[in-house]
């Protein structure tokens, strides 16, 4: 990196945490501090809430899957627009009219104490975690590529986070995920234009998506009902909409969001909003990892995008030799491409081009013996150091900024990937300490005291919560998949919550124990489960969700005519 990368990349962060210390000043009651004073208006509700889900491994991981597998992870979010209407029609106007400050707070009113003391300590359970490694995911990446030391980058991330968000609560929040969010989508856009420049004259848009789909880049929809597939049209319908119910229906990180809006109508047009837009976002970065992979086939590319299993192999002598001859054979197949695409543009845009060659099943060929190169230099990589972590698609994108960026640039989309760390986090740290202090703190133990008491202990309590997400981000290391644990475990405990909340709006006959009672065996079974790998984790939400309707109905008709 060059000194104007890090100018760039530092008087953004610094701007965005100055401006949002700022703009929030002077929150003196709960509602200004946990609601953002309901001065929100439906942009910022929709950015606010698309800031939240969009962690900055999003953006680092999205374009790789795209590079790798192709568009069809889009079909993840096909359940996401539903579940946007089904919210704004039963979700939010139910919370407004409570006036309530945390989902869970409803659940009392409907069931009693230990039902929404059960839920909201799901909740702390599945988003504390979540908050460690939405800072270590991108910090992970950006230690091993960049050579930073990756405590320091744990910590300065959750430092600046914890800055603005224990200092303005949710409106610094909401105002700040504003400014990342612009900072996001112009990085996005400048790096997608920026693929277009270097590939060769001759390539144009048309081309490249053609390019994209001789390779099986472009297959967007799959309808099959293979249930081992993990991304169908069906897993995004049924799965993914109970997936986006149960997460922006019930996870306070969520619901805090739409709960600072002006208005009922505010909230739902910023939900509407979102479910509008946040399709197209995700297609569009799926679109520029399948650019990257376009790029690649014009430019040389690495056998392994992490640079740290380079350094691993090369460590070793005999594996190093290995490698270098896997590198050489994937030289050989690249220096080969840019003929075969040639030959293939030529033969689909000009029919007087006689030729016999199959072109396009050449493109294939050479596509299938790289994937067979990478696979046998992964199997070297581990069998010399069994650590590193091989699986390189959340490491394709930030070679490609790295490697072909010029200056500034760089320090532009570095500053967006910090930048959707940060918005996250904050996020999730306010509604940690929003759900700690309302469902346990205020609710148990000091109800008589005034606003300025429960805003202090917010601050304090969104102080604890940055403090444990950094000592699990510092720690996260020390663990065995914790990346693809952490993007799961929201599922073991979606289900059975919107379960919850389901029975809470629909059945009125079942009562507090049945519920209880039925969310404890529940997240026991959706455990075993998950652990025993019965399912793709996208469908433990459906079954999560429904396991706990249906022991709560037989507990509550076996025990008929109890109050309870």
């Amino acid at each position: 990196m060059e000194v104007l990368d890090w100018v760039i990349l530092i008087s953004t962060l610094i701007f965005i945490v100055v401006y949002g210390t700022w703009k929030s000043r002077g929150s003196k009651n709960v509602t200004d501090y946990i609601r953002g004073g309901n001065e929100a208006r439906w942009w910022t509700v929709g950015l606010s809430v698309m800031a939240t889900q969009a962690s900055a491994i999003t953006f680092l991981s999205t374009p790789g899957q795209a590079f790798h597998s192709g568009m069809g992870f889009v079909q993840f979010y096909f359940g996401l627009p539903i579940a946007m209407i089904i919210i704004c029609m039963i979700f939010i106007p139910l919370y407004h009219k409570l006036n309530v400050y945390t989902a869970y707070e409803y659940l009392e009113s409907r069931f009693d104490l230990k039902t929404r003391s059960l839920t909201a300590l799901f909740f702390l359970i599945q988003r504390g975690l979540s908050a460690g490694i939405t800072i270590f995911a991108p910090a992970i990446i950006l230690s091993a590529v960049l050579g930073w030391d990756l405590i320091t980058l744990n910590i300065s991330i959750g430092v600046l986070v914890i800055i603005y968000t224990v200092s303005g609560g949710t409106k610094a929040v909401s105002v700040t995920q504003k400014q990342q969010m612009a900072i996001i989508f112009s990085g996005m856009l400048v790096a997608f234009i920026l693929i277009f420049k270097f590939l060769p004259e001759n390539i144009t848009f048309s081309n490249a998506l053609e390019i994209a789909g001789v390779h099986g880049k472009m297959k967007i929809l799959d309808f099959s009902f293979d249930f081992e597939n993990r991304y169908t049209v069906w897993t995004g319908l049924i799965g993914g909409t109970f997936l986006a119910l149960s997460y922006f229906g019930t996870d306070q990180s969520q619901v805090q969001r739409y709960l600072s809006a002006k208005s009922l109508k505010q909230s739902q047009l910023g939900m509407l909003f979102n479910g509008l837009l946040k399709v197209p976002m995700q297609f569009f970065i799926l679109l520029v990892g399948v650019m990257v992979f376009v790029f690649y086939q014009f430019n040389p590319a690495p056998l392994n995008f992490n640079p740290a299993a380079r350094k691993a192999v090369m460590s070793s002598p005999q594996a190093a030799q290995e490698y270098q001859v896997l590198e050489q054979a994937l030289q050989e197949i690249t220096q080969g491409k840019e003929q075969h695409i040639n030959g293939f543009l030529k033969q689909k845009n000009n029919k007087e081009f006689a030729t016999t060659v199959d072109y396009a099943a050449m493109m294939q060929s050479d596509l299938a013996k790289e994937k067979a190169l990478r696979e046998k230099a992964k199997n070297l990589i581990l069998h010399t150091d069994a650590t590193v972590e091989t699986n390189d698609k959340d490491y394709v994108f930030i070679h490609f900024i790295l490697n072909n960026l010029p200056r500034g640039l760089i320090g532009l989309l570095l500053a967006m990937i910090l930048s959707a760390a940060m918005s996250s986090t904050a996020s999730e740290l306010n509604a940690l300490a929003s759900t700690t202090t309302i469902d346990f703190y205020k609710r148990n133990f000091a109800n008589n005291n005034d606003d300025q008491h429960f805003v202090t202990a917010t601050k304090v309590f969104t102080l604890g919560w940055g403090l444990i997400a950094i000592f699990v981000a510092c720690y996260a290391n020390l663990f065995d998949n914790l990346i693809q644990l952490v993007n799961i475990i929201g599922s073991i405990f979606y289900g059975n919550v919107l379960g919850i909340f389901l029975l809470a709006f629909f059945v009125k006959f079942v009562k507090s124990n049945a519920v209880f009672i039925a969310a404890i065996i529940t997240q026991s079974i959706v455990v075993y489960v998950w652990y025993i790998d019965l399912m793709p984790f996208l469908w433990l939400n459906v079954f999560g969700c429904v396991m706990v309707i249906i022991i709560a109905l037989a507990i509550q008709l076996l025990s008929f005519g109890k109050k309870n």
